[in-house]
């Protein structure tokens, strides 16, 4: 059935791991769209996620018209994955969804598989790669989204960074291409001040080696080398905890380098004067975008997408695993002026405030799924055209 330009869609989210960046992306999306009168759902994995998820999921309820599914979701390729796909096709046909929309490497996979199935290829399908598929992916992977690429109608990008790294991976996408950047809500744009027991520096995030914490660390040594010994927050949790406990312990930081667990990030704020970001990889992190916006003081390293958060203070951003860079850095941030260090967070967080916003991201989104629909359309009625008349 053709959809006019006013019309509510029906649009199921698919993602595999409830949490992080991408987890909060679709659950900003899904919130927004529902607000605008649309029938929203989601598909996630059922095995990971933890209280966090469980919390947010509770909160969205009311927002899913066309409800969550949650099924066992395997972070690898597997055998499970086509009839999984399958069984998710089947549940948007049941829900008559006009848009699939899959998120992240094993989302997309569930989202657009299924468009090679006979009977399941109806609903526009679209596609946002975010941090893990750009970033740590062979051969195997490249091979099957250059396939998944045809059966796209919408790749949906989070930052020029992505659109570029997948175009230079697979090649120039088929279907439509917009790049649409994360956004945050007005409400985020309230300054959070350092509480006066604050360490000099806090990294917020998860404890893996993409982020570049063990940098971060080398750089604090470095740094007592020197008699400096300013104190560190590490917020967070990750599968790279106990190897970067022992690294503290094995540089003689533990008195000065704390490791507080996960917490919200405003709450982390209130805990360091000066946030570090020293990742060697990254898509568009929303945590450089919440601080940006909490006019918080940062170090960060110019990957991925952060140089297009920064703008026109890009300059700023340093190269990434250097921890003597880094450590230079750290110390020139120590003798700044605070009133300087406040300056350059209101600039930015002027900057971020013009561009990144959860309105503009909704909608751009929105627009994108109605030009896909009429694409789809068009091509419909061409094919219609050109059949003989004994075939229509």
């Amino acid at each position: 059935m053709a959809k006019s330009a006013d019309s509510k869609l029906r649009i199921l989210h698919v993602l595999r791991t409830p949490v992080g960046g991408l987890f909060r992306h679709v659950a900003d999306l899904a919130r927004e769209q529902a607000a605008r009168g649309h029938a929203v759902g989601l598909v996630a994995d059922s095995s990971t996620g933890g209280e966090r998820a469980e919390a947010v999921f509770a909160e969205l309820t009311s927002a899913l018209s066309l409800g969550l599914l949650r099924l066992p979701m395997q972070r690898q390729p597997s055998p499970l994955d086509l009839p999984l796909a399958a069984r998710i096709a089947l549940h948007a046909r049941r829900l008559r969804a006009d848009v699939i929309h899959g998120h992240g490497s094993k989302g997309g996979v569930y989202a657009r598989l299924p468009g090679f199935l006979p009977g399941l290829g109806a609903p526009v399908r679209a596609y946002t790669p975010h941090g893990g598929s750009l970033h740590f992916n062979g051969a195997s992977y490249r091979a099957a989204e250059r396939i998944l690429a045809a059966r796209t109608d919408l790749f949906l990008f989070e930052s020029a960074y992505a659109r570029d790294r997948l175009i230079e991976r697979i090649g120039p996408p088929r279907g439509l291409v917009r790049t649409v950047v994360n956004g945050l809500r007005a409400s985020e744009f309230t300054p959070v001040e350092a509480s006066p027991e604050a360490a000099d520096f806090v990294f917020i995030g998860e404890l893996c080696a993409a982020k570049g914490i063990d940098t971060l660390i080398d750089a604090m040594a470095a740094l007592s080398q020197r008699a400096i010994r300013p104190r560190l927050l590490l917020v967070g949790a990750g599968r790279d905890e106990a190897a970067l406990v022992a690294k503290v312990r094995a540089n003689g930081l533990a008195e000065t380098v704390t490791f507080a667990g996960a917490m919200p990030a405003r709450d982390a704020f209130r805990r360091g004067r000066i946030l570090v970001v020293p990742s060697r990889a990254e898509s568009l992190p929303y945590i450089v975008l919440e601080a940006a916006a909490a006019r918080v003081p940062m170090i960060a390293t110019n990957v991925g997408g952060i140089g297009e958060i920064f703008g026109p203070h890009k300059g700023r951003l340093i190269g990434s695993n250097d921890p003597l860079a880094l450590a230079q850095a750290l110390e020139a941030s120590l003798l700044k002026d605070p009133a300087e260090l406040r300056r350059q967070a209101d600039m930015l967080a002027a900057f971020v405030a013009t561009r990144f916003t959860i309105d503009e991201m909704a909608d751009s989104v929105l627009a994108g799924y109605r030009e896909a629909i009429g694409s789809r359309q068009k091509a419909q009625s061409a094919i219609s055209f050109a059949l003989p008349s004994s075939h229509k």
